[in-house]
Protein backbone atom coordinates (compact mmCIF):
# COMPACT_ATOMS: atom_id res chain seq x y z
CA UNK A 1 0.00 0.00 0.00
CA UNK A 2 1.17 3.21 -0.42
CA UNK A 3 -0.18 5.77 1.97
CA UNK A 4 -0.99 9.49 1.56
CA UNK A 5 -2.86 12.27 3.30
CA UNK A 6 -4.90 14.88 1.20
CA UNK A 7 -5.96 18.29 2.03
CA UNK A 8 -5.16 21.81 2.93
CA UNK A 9 -2.33 21.78 5.36
CA UNK A 10 -3.83 21.07 8.98
CA UNK A 11 -6.60 19.34 7.64
CA UNK A 12 -5.49 16.55 5.84
CA UNK A 13 -7.29 13.41 5.92
CA UNK A 14 -5.94 9.47 5.29
CA UNK A 15 -5.95 8.06 2.12
CA UNK A 16 -4.21 5.12 -0.02
CA UNK A 17 -2.53 5.94 -3.70
CA UNK A 18 -5.16 3.79 -6.33
CA UNK A 19 -3.82 5.32 -9.36
CA UNK A 20 -2.52 8.69 -10.54
CA UNK A 21 -5.98 10.00 -11.24
CA UNK A 22 -7.77 8.20 -7.87
CA UNK A 23 -7.08 7.65 -3.93
CA UNK A 24 -8.89 5.47 -1.37
CA UNK A 25 -10.69 7.12 1.38
CA UNK A 26 -9.05 5.78 4.41
CA UNK A 27 -11.21 8.13 6.79
CA UNK A 28 -13.74 5.32 7.89
CA UNK A 29 -10.58 3.11 9.65
CA UNK A 30 -8.22 5.77 10.71
CA UNK A 31 -8.67 9.23 11.94
CA UNK A 32 -4.63 10.02 10.69
CA UNK A 33 -1.51 8.32 9.74
CA UNK A 34 -0.27 8.91 13.39
CA UNK A 35 1.39 7.15 15.92
CA UNK A 36 -1.81 5.84 17.57
CA UNK A 37 -2.27 4.26 13.49
CA UNK A 38 0.79 1.88 13.66
CA UNK A 39 0.48 1.53 17.54
CA UNK A 40 -3.05 -0.33 17.31
CA UNK A 41 -2.15 -2.49 14.31
CA UNK A 42 -3.80 0.01 12.01
CA UNK A 43 -2.27 -1.26 9.00
CA UNK A 44 -3.12 -4.63 9.09
CA UNK A 45 -7.26 -3.20 8.81
CA UNK A 46 -6.54 -0.75 6.53
CA UNK A 47 -5.24 -3.56 4.44
CA UNK A 48 -8.20 -5.62 4.92
CA UNK A 49 -10.31 -2.98 4.05
CA UNK A 50 -8.66 -2.06 0.86
CA UNK A 51 -8.78 -5.77 0.03
CA UNK A 52 -12.50 -6.13 0.67
CA UNK A 53 -12.86 -3.29 -1.59
CA UNK A 54 -14.81 -1.53 1.47
CA UNK A 55 -12.96 2.10 1.00
CA UNK A 56 -14.75 4.65 -1.40
CA UNK A 57 -12.37 6.22 -3.93
CA UNK A 58 -11.44 10.11 -4.00
CA UNK A 59 -10.11 12.28 -7.03
CA UNK A 60 -7.16 13.31 -6.65
CA UNK A 61 -7.55 16.41 -8.89
CA UNK A 62 -7.42 19.82 -7.68
CA UNK A 63 -6.43 18.26 -4.07
CA UNK A 64 -2.99 18.81 -2.19
CA UNK A 65 -1.00 16.06 -1.11
CA UNK A 66 -0.07 16.07 2.14
CA UNK A 67 3.40 15.17 4.10
CA UNK A 68 2.09 11.42 4.29
CA UNK A 69 2.52 11.50 8.25
CA UNK A 70 1.12 13.04 10.88
CA UNK A 71 3.09 14.76 13.42
CA UNK A 72 5.32 11.79 15.00
CA UNK A 73 7.05 11.40 18.31
CA UNK A 74 10.23 11.56 17.12
CA UNK A 75 12.35 12.57 13.64
CA UNK A 76 16.00 11.33 14.37
CA UNK A 77 18.34 11.60 11.24
CA UNK A 78 21.37 10.12 10.39
CA UNK A 79 24.78 12.19 9.21
CA UNK A 80 27.35 10.73 7.33
CA UNK A 81 26.09 7.53 6.37
CA UNK A 82 27.35 7.41 2.48
CA UNK A 83 31.14 6.85 1.94
CA UNK A 84 31.12 9.13 -0.67
CA UNK A 85 29.54 11.29 1.11
CA UNK A 86 31.97 11.14 3.45
CA UNK A 87 34.51 12.25 1.55
CA UNK A 88 33.38 14.97 -0.28
CA UNK A 89 32.90 16.84 2.91
CA UNK A 90 36.08 15.80 4.05
CA UNK A 91 35.27 14.10 6.75
CA UNK A 92 36.48 10.47 8.83
CA UNK A 93 34.16 7.47 8.15
CA UNK A 94 32.57 7.56 11.25
CA UNK A 95 32.65 4.30 13.75
CA UNK A 96 29.50 4.67 14.81
CA UNK A 97 26.22 5.97 13.77
CA UNK A 98 25.94 9.62 13.67
CA UNK A 99 22.68 10.56 14.59
CA UNK A 100 20.92 13.78 15.23
CA UNK A 101 17.34 15.49 15.23
CA UNK A 102 14.93 17.61 13.00
CA UNK A 103 11.93 19.40 14.46
CA UNK A 104 8.56 17.94 13.65
CA UNK A 105 7.74 21.36 12.57
CA UNK A 106 9.92 21.51 9.68
CA UNK A 107 7.94 18.78 8.23
CA UNK A 108 6.05 19.45 4.66
CA UNK A 109 4.37 18.17 1.69
CA UNK A 110 6.03 16.73 -1.26
CA UNK A 111 5.06 19.42 -3.20
CA UNK A 112 5.11 22.32 -1.27
CA UNK A 113 6.82 25.45 -1.58
CA UNK A 114 9.90 25.54 0.59
CA UNK A 115 10.75 29.11 2.64
CA UNK A 116 14.16 30.12 2.34
CA UNK A 117 14.35 32.22 5.58
CA UNK A 118 15.45 36.20 5.03
CA UNK A 119 18.35 36.20 7.38
CA UNK A 120 20.69 33.16 5.89
CA UNK A 121 21.43 32.49 2.31
CA UNK A 122 23.03 28.94 2.75
CA UNK A 123 20.42 26.77 2.31
CA UNK A 124 21.20 23.08 0.86
CA UNK A 125 19.04 20.16 -0.18
CA UNK A 126 19.86 16.16 0.69
CA UNK A 127 17.66 13.55 -0.91
CA UNK A 128 17.22 11.00 1.68
CA UNK A 129 15.64 7.62 1.90
CA UNK A 130 13.46 7.79 5.20
CA UNK A 131 11.61 4.77 7.13
CA UNK A 132 8.59 4.92 10.03
CA UNK A 133 8.48 2.65 13.02
CA UNK A 134 5.66 0.31 12.95
CA UNK A 135 5.79 -0.98 16.60
CA UNK A 136 7.83 0.28 19.45
CA UNK A 137 11.42 -1.28 19.64
CA UNK A 138 13.62 -1.40 22.29
CA UNK A 139 16.98 -3.72 22.23
CA UNK A 140 16.04 -5.06 18.72
CA UNK A 141 18.46 -7.66 17.32
CA UNK A 142 19.83 -6.85 13.72
CA UNK A 143 18.39 -10.26 12.94
CA UNK A 144 14.57 -8.69 13.94
CA UNK A 145 14.99 -5.24 12.82
CA UNK A 146 13.34 -5.19 9.56
CA UNK A 147 10.33 -6.32 11.05
CA UNK A 148 9.56 -3.13 13.33
CA UNK A 149 9.41 -1.10 9.79
CA UNK A 150 6.20 -0.09 8.99
CA UNK A 151 7.38 1.71 5.52
CA UNK A 152 9.12 3.77 3.24
CA UNK A 153 9.37 7.43 1.80
CA UNK A 154 11.42 9.96 0.22
CA UNK A 155 12.40 12.61 2.58
CA UNK A 156 14.52 16.18 1.67
CA UNK A 157 16.84 17.01 4.41
CA UNK A 158 16.97 21.05 3.82
CA UNK A 159 19.73 22.74 5.85
CA UNK A 160 20.74 26.02 6.49
CA UNK A 161 24.59 25.64 6.42
CA UNK A 162 25.69 28.69 8.29
CA UNK A 163 23.07 27.95 10.85
CA UNK A 164 24.63 24.26 11.33
CA UNK A 165 27.96 24.16 10.68
CA UNK A 166 29.31 28.36 11.50
CA UNK A 167 27.24 29.16 14.51
CA UNK A 168 28.13 26.98 17.05
CA UNK A 169 27.13 23.68 15.75
CA UNK A 170 24.25 24.11 15.97
CA UNK A 171 22.79 21.25 13.61
CA UNK A 172 19.36 20.57 15.38
CA UNK A 173 18.61 24.60 14.82
CA UNK A 174 20.01 24.14 11.10
CA UNK A 175 18.07 21.52 9.85
CA UNK A 176 14.94 22.02 11.95
CA UNK A 177 13.89 25.66 9.67
CA UNK A 178 9.95 25.73 8.98
CA UNK A 179 9.26 23.64 5.51
CA UNK A 180 12.88 22.30 5.84
CA UNK A 181 11.54 18.75 5.83
CA UNK A 182 9.61 17.21 2.94
CA UNK A 183 8.30 14.06 2.77
CA UNK A 184 6.41 11.82 0.79
CA UNK A 185 4.46 12.27 -1.94
CA UNK A 186 3.54 8.59 0.29
CA UNK A 187 4.72 6.59 2.33
CA UNK A 188 4.95 2.87 0.47
CA UNK A 189 4.60 -0.27 2.89
CA UNK A 190 7.89 -2.02 3.34
CA UNK A 191 5.44 -5.26 2.05
CA UNK A 192 6.26 -3.59 -1.17
CA UNK A 193 9.76 -2.60 -1.02
CA UNK A 194 11.78 -5.95 -1.67
CA UNK A 195 15.42 -4.27 -0.84
CA UNK A 196 15.41 -0.86 0.94
CA UNK A 197 19.94 -0.97 0.13
CA UNK A 198 19.36 -1.13 -3.31
CA UNK A 199 17.36 2.38 -4.11
CA UNK A 200 18.86 4.97 -6.56
CA UNK A 201 18.27 8.47 -5.46
CA UNK A 202 18.19 11.64 -7.58
CA UNK A 203 17.67 15.26 -6.67
CA UNK A 204 17.81 17.75 -9.42
CA UNK A 205 17.45 21.61 -9.06
CA UNK A 206 16.32 23.38 -11.82
CA UNK A 207 16.74 20.17 -14.17
CA UNK A 208 20.38 19.63 -13.29
CA UNK A 209 21.21 16.69 -11.40
CA UNK A 210 22.77 18.09 -8.24
CA UNK A 211 23.03 14.41 -5.74
CA UNK A 212 22.70 10.64 -7.15
CA UNK A 213 23.49 7.62 -5.36
CA UNK A 214 21.94 4.35 -3.88
CA UNK A 215 21.42 2.76 -0.76
CA UNK A 216 24.00 -0.04 -1.57
CA UNK A 217 26.51 2.24 -0.34
CA UNK A 218 25.64 2.98 3.34
CA UNK A 219 27.84 3.15 5.90
CA UNK A 220 25.23 1.91 8.38
CA UNK A 221 22.48 -0.26 7.06
CA UNK A 222 18.96 0.30 8.51
CA UNK A 223 19.14 -2.91 10.74
CA UNK A 224 22.17 -1.70 12.02
CA UNK A 225 20.42 2.40 12.49
CA UNK A 226 17.88 0.37 14.77
CA UNK A 227 19.62 -2.22 16.43
CA UNK A 228 22.35 0.95 17.55
CA UNK A 229 19.36 3.31 18.50
CA UNK A 230 17.12 0.92 20.29
CA UNK A 231 19.82 -0.50 22.28
CA UNK A 232 19.67 2.92 24.61
CA UNK A 233 16.59 4.97 23.73
CA UNK A 234 13.17 3.27 23.07
CA UNK A 235 11.44 3.56 19.64
CA UNK A 236 8.09 4.24 19.22
CA UNK A 237 5.23 3.37 16.73
CA UNK A 238 5.34 6.50 13.83
CA UNK A 239 8.57 7.56 15.07
CA UNK A 240 10.60 8.64 11.89
CA UNK A 241 14.36 7.93 10.58
CA UNK A 242 15.80 9.26 8.06
CA UNK A 243 18.70 7.48 6.63
CA UNK A 244 21.34 10.20 5.20
CA UNK A 245 22.57 11.50 2.05
CA UNK A 246 24.51 10.81 -1.15
CA UNK A 247 27.38 12.92 -2.32
CA UNK A 248 26.50 16.16 -4.30
CA UNK A 249 25.77 18.48 -1.25
CA UNK A 250 25.72 21.97 -2.32
CA UNK A 251 28.46 22.94 0.65
CA UNK A 252 30.73 20.14 -0.61
CA UNK A 253 31.33 22.21 -4.04
CA UNK A 254 33.87 24.17 -5.22
CA UNK A 255 32.69 26.98 -5.10
CA UNK A 256 29.57 26.08 -3.16
CA UNK A 257 26.08 26.23 -4.18
CA UNK A 258 23.16 26.58 -2.67
CA UNK A 259 19.14 27.77 -3.18
CA UNK A 260 17.60 30.58 -4.73
CA UNK A 261 14.12 31.76 -4.72
CA UNK A 262 12.37 30.62 -7.44
CA UNK A 263 14.48 27.62 -8.35
CA UNK A 264 12.54 24.02 -8.55
CA UNK A 265 13.59 21.05 -6.51
CA UNK A 266 12.87 17.77 -7.71
CA UNK A 267 13.72 14.29 -6.11
CA UNK A 268 13.30 10.96 -6.75
CA UNK A 269 13.97 7.42 -5.30
CA UNK A 270 13.10 3.76 -7.30
CA UNK A 271 9.66 2.61 -6.18
CA UNK A 272 8.92 5.80 -3.67
CA UNK A 273 7.22 8.08 -6.51
CA UNK A 274 9.13 12.08 -6.54
CA UNK A 275 8.63 15.25 -4.79
CA UNK A 276 8.29 18.63 -6.57
CA UNK A 277 9.67 22.04 -4.13
CA UNK A 278 9.88 25.66 -5.58
CA UNK A 279 11.40 27.56 -3.31
CA UNK A 280 10.20 31.32 -2.02
CA UNK A 281 11.34 34.48 -0.04
CA UNK A 282 10.19 34.00 3.83
CA UNK A 283 7.46 36.92 3.59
Amino acid sequence: MKLMRLGAKGSEKPAVWASKEEAFDASSVTRDFGPAFFAEGGLASLGEAVEKGKLPRIKLAGLRIGAPLARPGKFMAVGLNYSDHARETNAPIPERPIFFDKATTSINGPYDDIVLPSNYATVDPEVELAFVLGKRAKRVSRKEALDYVAGYFICNDVSERTAQQKEGGQWYRGKSFDTFAPIGPYVVTADEVPDPHALSLTLRVNGEVRQRGNTSSFIFDIPKLIEFMSRNITLEPGDIITTGTPPGVGVARNPPVFLHAGEVMELEIDGLGGQRSTLVVEP
